[in-house]
């Protein structure tokens, strides 16, 4: 019996001319998929088969809602399935009051309530977010520098008939694209295509651009539009993940109730992105990897989204160059500021001159109008022509006490434009840290010492490839090998701390020492290697929980089922069971010197002992969690540190309720397991002392265990609470390091991370305090030419 969903299927694959066979051969899935589909055979399609699908027939956002709509929507009447069905979405309240479909005219689907109503509160934070950032920056302060574009090249758009959307035949002629920066949405609204691709050189103003479209489209934006989101494109890697996916994945990140389970076994993020309700501000195209930009590129034309798309030129130009432009896109380019624009600007940001209102900047400006070719005025005017360069000499020589704009014209000190940027960054850093009596917040860091650290994450930043600075990756700018040996030594010296603190209880303090020593060892053994497959070998990132731990109350749907987490944990505990036993069967017939025979028969059935012993306690306290798991507040949009501080209020609650469990099991488990084992094994030195003594200290070391080396919030505590404050490459109190660095305009906040203000300011950081000049801008563009 044919359904809704497949009469539109058979539909829209006919008014794309397509066969069976055809649309299979493009989605990359069966025929008898396809056939099935389309005659009702196969009533539960795939998200992930309906998405591959849309994309096969080249839907706009409303056909690919709707597609989408009728997959999920099946049940009698079109309501939303059970509420207890693990994969639909949690209902917002303004959703579950959605009107049903009535004889007297069409309504909106539950799934489209559900959505928008998401999509509000997405929205509604990521103003908030931009607004916050853009004060952060001083953007209004006195006022925003201009910012001005004018067409590109022919060669960098697309035909103006794709762009146009117009129908085979006609005759197009360009779009009027010209404007400054409170004309952005006007500019972009008139584009049919909603493909708009941004150049400008570094420092241009490129990302204040994004912020502003941002929210001057959501001022202006209707209930059912698409919410403009700005991701930082520089992490992204096409040839990895998919840009839906990725897409998706970094909305997770930066508002992580959106993991909650959504339609068709996916989650929100996903819906919002498969129905387009997100519009995505592509900002950094140029940051992205060496050799991905093309990849990238074709990705993008691989898909019809409306977008806008930041770059520098040369990066963009090498791209297309190499495949093609983006499709049905428009471009512009950023302009150079004028002197003009810096005579406005720049003496309202400095302070009066006693008795009089001239300001400091009086003389240079009249050095670059009056003498625009001696030395200094041109390689001023070369440099004060982007609004990064603008703001960097405002901060060294406005806002600092002592900061005097003309030292600008010592040719002395600065005898070309590649000097005075360096002179500006270097600067910018120091009077950034400059001692501030009664600052409030800010803390008094040596500048010195602060340069050192920043220089860290900027490299760190580098050996990663990417702009964002994620706490939970802080450690892994080092090897993998030396990742895995430092958590197996913080969870050996753990747990050997645990072991000889707690034995105490049971036995000798000698004996208990060389316990703990034996369980440190081994333990940490143990957890390296797993440590090394599960995470250092794939050369992956533990990532933040997206979930909260609810002990009375709340819904408890997150996607996993506690069969599953069963199954997991014990198969887990055994082979770490199988291990420790075996391993220390082994010490401790060496130690007593058994003959080898015996040793490695005893070591044996110590193995099957703990394993089962593990494997059963295991497996049930980890099932035991997902009861108590429930997704993130919807509307949580997180800063990075309220991010780990959540994540550290979970990883709390769940060793709370997994430790005691956990070492319950292990002990009384302990007594199951070895009696019964005594009449095939022989007889077993066991009693319930030992049984409380094992239950107790592994319930305390297999909880810390587990979160150093499995948890985001323990591999942040292993390196950048203790290994790389003890190296002297981070601060120890490195959460008011970064915040304070924020306060100060040094980095910026996107959402779930961190960056620096400016990629430029990175890569200076990057190079350290005796690097060599450089001759050109870190992306190779050419500088700019003089004011006019």
């Amino acid at each position: 019996m044919t359904s809704e969903f497949s009469a539109l299927l058979k539909r829209l694959r006919r008014e794309a001319n397509l066969t069976q066979e055809a649309l299979a051969e493009r989605a990359g899935v069966g025929v008898r998929t396809i056939r099935g589909l389309e005659t009702g055979e196969r009533a539960d399609p795939r998200v992930t088969t309906v998405r591959l699908l849309a994309d096969a027939l080249g839907l706009r956002p409303e056909e690919r809602e709707r597609l989408l709509s009728t997959a999920v929507l099946r049940t009698p009447g079109g309501e939303v399935p059970d509420a207890e069905s693990p994969t639909e979405p949690p209902v917002p309240p303004a959703a579950a009051s959605a009107p049903e479909p009535t004889a007297s005219g069409p309504t909106r689907s539950p799934l489209h309530e559900v959505l928008a109503d998401v999509a509000d509160q997405v929205a509604q934070t990521v103003a908030a977010r931009w607004r916050r950032e853009e004060e952060q920056r001083q953007v209004h302060d006195p006022y925003p520098l201009p910012v001005r574009w004018r067409p590109v090249a022919e060669e960098l758009t697309d035909h103006w008939a794709n762009i146009r959307r117009l129908p085979p035949g006609s005759a197009p002629t360009p779009l009027e694209l010209g404007g400054q920066l409170d004309a952005i949405v006007d500019v972009y609204r008139r584009i049919p295509s909603g493909r708009l691709v941004v150049l400008g050189r570094s420092g241009s103003g490129k990302t204040i651009l994004a912020v502003r479209f941002a929210l001057d489209h959501l001022k202006a934006r209707g209930h059912a539009d698409a919410v403009p989101v700005i991701f930082s494109i520089g992490s992204w890697d096409p040839t990895a993940i998919t840009l839906r996916d990725w897409l998706a994945a970094q909305l997770r990140r930066d508002h992580p109730g959106l993991a909650a389970p959504g339609p068709g076994g996916t989650n929100l993020a996903e819906g919002l992105v498969e129905t387009g309700r997100i519009l995505p501000v592509l900002d950094g195209f140029d940051e992205i990897a060496d050799g991905l930009r093309r990849p990238a590129l074709e990705a993008l034309n691989a898909t019809t989204l409306p977008l806008l798309l930041t770059s520098r030129p040369a990066e963009y130009a090498a791209a297309v160059a190499e495949t093609d432009v983006l499709t049905s896109a428009a471009a512009v380019e950023l302009t150079d500021l004028t002197l003009d624009d810096l005579a406005a600007y720049l003496p309202r940001t400095a302070r009066k001159a006693r008795g009089r209102s001239a300001t400091g900047w009086e003389p240079v400006l009249h050095a670059l109008r009056e003498r625009p070719r001696t030395q200094a005025g041109t390689n001023l005017a070369a440099v004060l022509t982007t609004p990064l360069m603008v703001t960097l000499a405002r901060a060294v020589h406005s806002d600092a006490p002592d900061g005097d704009p003309a030292a600008l014209l010592d040719t002395r000190h600065f005898g070309t434009p590649e000097e005075l940027e360096d002179h500006l960054l270097d600067n910018f850093v120091t009077t950034a840290y400059r001692p501030r009596p009664g600052s409030g917040p800010l803390r008094a860091w040596d500048p010195e010492r602060a340069r050192h650290w920043l220089g860290y994450l900027a490299q760190h930043l580098n050996r990663l490839d990417t702009p964002d600075l994620e706490w939970w990756r802080l450690g892994y700018g080092m090897r993998r090998t030396t990742r895995t040996l430092v958590t197996a030594l913080v969870i050996g010296l753990t747990i050997a701390l645990v072991d000889g603190v707690v034995g105490t209880l049971f036995d000798s303090v000698a004996y208990q020492l060389l316990d703990g020593l034996v369980a440190g060892l081994l333990t940490g053994l143990l957890f390296g290697i797993a440590y090394w497959f599960m995470v250092a070998a794939k050369d992956a990132a533990v990532e933040p929980s997206a979930v909260r731990m609810r002990i009375r109350g709340g819904e408890r749907r997150t996607g996993w089922n506690p069969l599953r987490r069963l199954m997991i944990g014990a198969l887990c505990g055994l082979v770490f069971g199988v291990g420790y036993g075996f391993v220390r069967g082994v010490l401790n017939g060496a130690i007593a010197h058994v003959p080898l025979p015996l040793v490695l028969a005893g070591s044996i059935g110590d193995g099957v002992l703990y394993g089962l012993m593990f494997a059963l306690a295991a497996g049930p306290a980890l099932g035991l969690l997902t009861l108590f798991e429930t997704p993130l507040d919807i509307r949580s949009a997180l800063n990075p540190i309220s991010l780990l501080r959540t994540n550290g209020r979970t990883v709390a609650t769940q060793l709370l309720v997994w430790s005691p469990v956990f070492g319950v099991l292990v002990g009384f488990g302990s007594l199951a397991v070895v009696y019964p084992a005594a009449a095939v094994l022989g007889p077993v030195a066991w009693n319930l002392t030992a049984a409380l003594k094992l239950g107790l200290i592994s319930g305390l070391g297999g909880a810390l265990g587990y979160a150093f080396s499995l948890t985001s919030w323990g591999q942040w505590t292993v390196f950048s609470r203790i290994w790389l404050p003890l190296t002297g490459r981070l601060p120890w109190s490195v959460v008011a390091f970064l915040e304070d660095a924020y306060r100060r305009g040094v980095l910026r906040q996107a959402g779930a991370v961190y960056q620096f203000r400016h990629a430029r300011l990175q890569h200076h950081l990057a190079r350290g305090p005796r690097a060599p000049l450089r001759t050109s801008d870190p992306d190779g563009s050419p500088r700019g030419g003089p004011l006019k």
